[in-house]
């Protein structure tokens, strides 16, 4: 259940890992955002970055970190291999991108059924692989990317995992019951991805009360930071104004009140009714 009581900024991960701030940044093939911009970003407090894998402003951002910054982010990236032929040369490359020896947490991308968790789990298949770099520290967390969250509570009680990265918003809460309460117990750490279902969030409905106004970008990360079950919630934003848009959060760090929040998620069904499919 949200709580609005205290609003945590920093979490651990892992014992052997920096702190981080909750509020993430990442990037992704429809966004951008210069070196300069992560700099910018990094300067104001946030340390989880999360990558994806393709080279931009993000990757030549951590490719010039000295060795003392780089021992204060966490690197995540999203991996794309599924057999240990595939894994073998894709960390190889991105770890020659990024200049660095080793990755933060490498969750494996969009795992969206049993099929493929049975194709990674099977001799020649990737997890193996992982966990033996993971052993040569290589890689410190090995994690899963998701839209399943039934799947995905399943796969993390398999000990297979350190992390789970799966979608939570206003629109899309399920996570708090299929998948919170198993993570909570197993003490393993979630990131919030698609905070704002790709902008659908910040637009109003049919069904608004009268004078209502639709909430901004940060009401709709705090919303996700104020579940303390959400480890780092991650915002990919568009440009140079999106991101200072979003750091206002860093500079103003501050709980929901509990009728706002309530707000909150009458808006998010209200979006959930009329934005379209939401499995």
């Amino acid at each position: 259940m949200q709580t609005t009581e205290k609003l945590q900024r920093m979490v651990h991960l892992a014992p052997e890992m920096p702190p981080v701030c909750r509020l993430g940044l990442a990037t992704r093939g429809n966004t951008f955002l210069s070196a300069e911009d992560v700099r910018l970003a990094m300067g104001s407090g946030i340390n989880y970055l999360n990558w994806s894998g393709h080279e931009d402003g993000m990757s030549q951002a951590i490719e010039e970190l000295g060795s003392s910054q780089r021992a204060q982010v966490v690197v995540a990236l999203q991996f794309s291999a599924r057999t240990v032929t595939a894994g073998k040369k894709e960390l190889k490359k991105v770890l020659s991108i990024l200049q660095t020896g080793y990755i933060d947490v490498l969750t494996i991308y969009y795992m969206e059924s049993e099929a493929e968790w049975c194709e990674i789990m099977k001799p020649g298949g990737v997890l193996g692989f992982l966990h033996e770099m993971k052993q040569q520290g290589k890689i410190r967390l090995i994690g899963l990317t998701t839209h399943q969250r039934v799947l995905g509570a399943k796969w993390a009680q398999t000990g297979q995992l350190d992390l789970l990265m799966i979608r939570y918003n206003g629109a899309h809460p399920g996570a708090e019951e299929d998948v919170f309460p198993i993570t909570r117990r197993l003490n393993i750490p979630v990131v919030g991805f698609t905070c704002m279902r790709w902008g659908a969030m910040l637009r109003s409905t049919p069904d608004d009360p009268p004078g209502f106004k639709v909430p901004t970008g940060r009401d709709w990360y705090r919303f996700s930071l104020s579940n303390p079950d959400v480890a780092v919630a991650l915002m990919a934003p568009n440009g140079r104004q999106e991101l200072l848009d979003n750091l206002c959060i860093i500079k103003d760090w501050k709980p929901l009140d509990s009728e706002y929040l309530k707000m909150l998620k009458a808006h998010g069904q209200r979006i959930r009714k009329h934005a379209g499919h939401f499995p």
